[in-house]
């Protein structure tokens, strides 16, 4: 089993910056990549970024304003958001695949202020 934790979440006006964190625990060696999804109110959870444990770093539509990171020595992805904008107003979440299964954290509300 692996277990996620976020935290970074909060309230920020538009054009400013957040950083989320993702800690795992648990049987961390089985994880074999680590994304983050968002779900806005009404709309359906949509991948932000993936990094896989060997470094390989996919995007969804955010390429440009968000970048996904890690600290392998501490199990902790990070997301770091820039450019805010209101339409980023969601609830995020960390997940981390195994070979045979996704865990999910419990999300971080971010909320994006105009």
């Amino acid at each position: 089993q692996v277990q996620l934790v976020e935290s970074g979440g909060g309230l920020v006006q538009a054009g400013g910056s957040l950083r989320l964190s993702c800690a795992a625990s648990g049987s961390t060696g089985s994880i074999n990549a680590m994304a983050w999804y968002r779900q806005a109110p009404g709309k359906q959870r949509e991948l932000v970024a993936v990094i896989t444990s060997g470094g390989r770093i996919t995007y969804g539509d955010l390429k440009g304003r968000f970048t996904i990171s890690r600290d392998s020595a501490k199990n902790t992805v990070y997301l770091q958001m820039n450019s805010l904008k209101p339409e980023d107003t969601a609830v995020y979440y960390c997940a981390a695949d195994s070979r045979v299964n996704r865990y999910w954290g419990q999300g971080t509300q971010v909320t994006v202020s105009s």
